[in-house]
């Protein structure tokens, strides 16, 4: 128990040493993340339907 204790002391410690980001950066922070993921989903989306399309034409050949 006394481990535990001695790393959960150390674990709050570092975390006091954290620098957070303030709440405008934050929201700056989601906004670019979120949009990365938005384009790099609708990019598979767009490259994943070439590929079906590309083997449904060969298939029909």
């Amino acid at each position: 128990m006394n481990k535990v204790t001695s790393f959960l002391r150390e674990v709050f410690s570092e975390m006091r040493k954290t620098s957070w980001p303030k709440s405008k950066e934050l929201t700056k922070y989601t906004v670019v993340v979120v949009s990365t993921v938005v384009i790099m989903a609708l990019f598979f989306v767009v490259v994943d339907y070439g590929i079906s399309e590309l083997f449904r034409w060969y298939l029909d050949l």
